[in-house]
């Protein structure tokens, strides 16, 4: 028999086919959410058909079915607990207006909070994540293709428009801060797309940390952002340009050479306000493509980081595309454009994302852990599949 409240779907569908909501409050527990909105203000004023913390959940759904409607999404996300409980007979489903309402009273603070609670490393000191003491992590951005309305574009912006030839539609930027063996983003910024990293990456350096080593790519360097980061106690291994002059001031043993770097010409002829670097230089060839990388670092002791390692260290900063591939094309889905309106509903979205991205890989971590085995030999993507079709045990919350 039919339950009110309960739309037909237009194809048939298994209790396995909804939203598995013990992945997410797993990582992202009941209680913990209710802590973030009552910090951030974003509790309901009275009893609502769609509550606060049941919103938190939804856009973490919107999250996992990126490619359904409205509707659909908050169906899947509810259709499992009503097999189970019978909870929810005299629940009408909400409208698409009534859910943009509940997400726009939530506001997107509650979600980049919840983030900045609960995304925590994830590799296990003496791990494959970890070189001796130092935590593996990368820093880069991405763009993410968001609705094409005016609110949008003005806020946001749009790539091309110093051109005749704009991009169809208008993007916002995020820096993500990646722990490397665990393709866990433990940390994000979000800004318009013509805002550049480098100005982005103070947003992320009250998640930078003594025991890490923060390895970046070439246009991240200036002397205050060398500065400034290394200030947070974490060691940096980032690439340089072939136009930063480094002068050697000593050749080391194992093929590096101290070095200093300074904030204007001015500043190094009259070597005033030097910061100590050490040098790293080497080539790597490829068939018939020769690539030459120079790094600097503030590890000063060779016996401490030798070069060659710190080389090796380096390759493994592309983990991080490859962390933003399995954000935008596994879970987003290639082609998809979030699905946001406003300009707070796409941060809110963005952060939606991220959690959902990090709820996955926690779980991938747990189960590496258990089985003793490397994080990143477990596939995303299955795991993805499954947290969408699977509902793998009793609900965790009463919205």
């Amino acid at each position: 028999m039919a339950r009110s409240g309960w739309i037909k779907p237009e194809t048939p569908e298994r209790l396995t086919d909804h939203v598995s909501l013990g992945v997410l409050t797993r990582a992202f527990p009941p209680d913990v959410v209710d802590l973030v909105i009552a910090r951030t203000g974003a509790g309901q004023a009275r009893n609502r058909l769609l509550p606060s913390r049941l919103m938190v959940y939804y856009v973490m759904a919107m999250a996992l079915f990126a490619a359904g409607s409205y509707e659909e999404v908050m169906r899947s996300l509810l259709a499992g607990m009503e097999w189970i409980t019978g909870r929810f007979r005299d629940w009408q489903m909400p409208t698409k207006a009534a859910i943009f309402k509940a997400r726009t009273r939530l506001g997107p603070t509650v979600m980049a909070e919840l983030f900045a609670e609960v995304a925590k490393p994830l590799a296990a000191p003496g791990s494959s994540g970890f070189y001796k003491s130092w935590r593996l992590v990368s820093v880069d951005g991405t763009s993410l293709d968001i609705a094409d309305t005016p609110a949008n574009e003005k806020y946001y912006g749009r790539p091309g428009t110093a051109t005749q030839i704009k991009s169809a539609y208008p993007q916002a930027r995020v820096l993500g801060l990646v722990e490397c063996s665990t393709h866990a983003v433990i940390g994000a910024v979000v800004a318009g797309y013509d805002t550049a990293e480098q100005d982005m990456f103070p947003g992320l350096h009250a998640d930078l940390h003594a025991s890490m080593l923060v390895m970046a790519d070439r246009g991240f360097f200036s002397y205050h952002a060398w500065k400034d980061s290394a200030a947070t106690g974490a060691a940096l291994l980032w690439r340089m340009k072939a136009s930063n002059v480094l002068p050697v001031l000593e050749e080391l043993p194992d093929g590096s050479y101290r070095s200093a770097v300074y904030a204007n010409p001015k500043a190094r002829r009259n070597n005033r306000d030097a910061i100590p670097v050490r040098v790293i230089e080497y080539t790597i060839t490829s068939g018939e493509r020769t690539s030459d990388f120079r790094l600097i670092t503030t590890i000063l002791d060779p016996d401490a980081a030798p070069a060659q390692d710190l080389a090796e260290l380096y390759g493994r900063r592309w983990e991080i595309e490859s962390c933003f591939d399995e954000l935008k094309t596994h879970q987003r889905g290639p082609g998809i454009v979030l699905r946001s309106k406003t300009p707070d509903g796409v941060l809110q979205e963005i952060y939606g994302y991220l959690c959902v991205h990090y709820a996955l890989r926690s779980l991938i971590g747990e189960v590496a852990l258990l089985f003793e085995e490397d994080p990143l030999r477990f596939s995303f993507t299955r795991t993805l599949r499954a947290a969408r079709r699977t509902l793998a045990d009793r609900p965790a919350f009463s919205p």
